[in-house]
């Protein structure tokens, strides 16, 4: 019988395989991170029809158990991750934590009980004037404004692109004024694929993803991601790493946006999008899970 390494793709990079070797000699101590939307649900025109890949849930059933937890870490307020996701009241995820708006909202699947501070004012203050901006660029001629903003729970406000006839035309157009507008109320933009985010500055997936593995005090790392929005989660497992703490970055491909070059450049193993994100977790479960 191989090892459990052999059920496997391997990193191509000597941390990532040390990373590897490391989570599944001590799964007991072991995190594995994940991005949301475009790592374990396929990136649609409309978020709101956005779920989590029909084997999600099974996945992380039969992982989740195994390991010290598993988090998935994503922009969107927790309870929507949670829902698209299907994980509430799921079986087997009673190691799943959802850790909503960057780290902003935590959701334990233990308790079902969601956690976080009340909502920055400058979020609602952008959100006010974030028709008349859309409105005066004359990017919606092809959309409506309202199917542009997503409101997060008054904790952030995305703006969507992918609706107008030039989806990275308009990306592209949009980022200075909402630059300038987040500016002016104490916010910073996120950008990600095909979507502008205004929120409060030093949140980010990789000051969540820190914080989180130093809570459980966890002594090894895998995070999952797909995009530009998740380099700072990036960071922080090199940064982990440069401690001595053992990682694995993983880039979730099936879709090209703003940062997936860069995010599979850097990657210790590219698989092809959420399915390949699932067919890892079972991997790693069926690894696991030998005598």
């Amino acid at each position: 019988m191989g090892s459990p390494e052999n059920l496997l793709a391997q990193p191509v990079s000597e941390a990532g395989r040390a990373g590897l070797a490391t989570l599944l000699a001590r799964p007991a101590e072991a995190v594995v991170a994940l991005d949301f939307d475009g790592t374990l649900a396929d990136i649609v025109p409309d978020p709101e029809q956005a779920r989590a890949h029909p084997g999600v849930v099974r996945a992380l059933a039969r992982l989740a158990p195994l390991l010290r937890a598993v988090v998935v870490i994503t922009g969107r307020p927790a309870e929507t991750a949670v829902r698209l996701g299907g994980f509430a009241d799921a079986a087997g995820l009673d190691h799943l934590v959802v850790l909503g708006h960057y780290g902003a909202e935590r959701w334990d699947a233990a308790t079902g009980r969601i956690e976080a501070p009340a909502p920055p004012p400058g979020v609602a203050a952008a959100a006010a004037e974030l028709p008349a901006l859309l409105a005066d660029t004359g990017a919606w001629r092809d959309a409506s404004v309202e199917d542009a903003i997503e409101a997060k729970g008054g904790r952030a406000v995305a703006v969507h692109t992918r609706r107008t006839a030039d989806p990275q035309g308009t990306f592209d157009r949009l980022r200075a004024p909402l630059a300038a507008l987040a500016d002016r109320h104490g916010l910073i933009v996120e950008p990600g694929r095909f979507v502008l985010e205004l929120r409060p500055p030093g949140v980010d997936k990789g000051v969540a993803l820190t914080s989180y593995v130093r809570e459980v005090g966890a002594g090894a790392v895998l995070y999952a991601g797909d995009d530009l929005g998740d380099l700072a989660a990036y960071a922080a497992v090199d940064a982990l790493r440069a401690e001595g703490q053992a990682g694995v970055l993983v880039c979730s491909s099936a879709t090209v946006g703003e940062g997936a070059e860069e995010l599979a450049d850097r990657a210790d193993l590219v698989v092809p999008g959420p399915q390949g994100v699932v067919e890892l977790l079972t991997g790693l479960a069926e690894a696991l899970a030998r005598p």
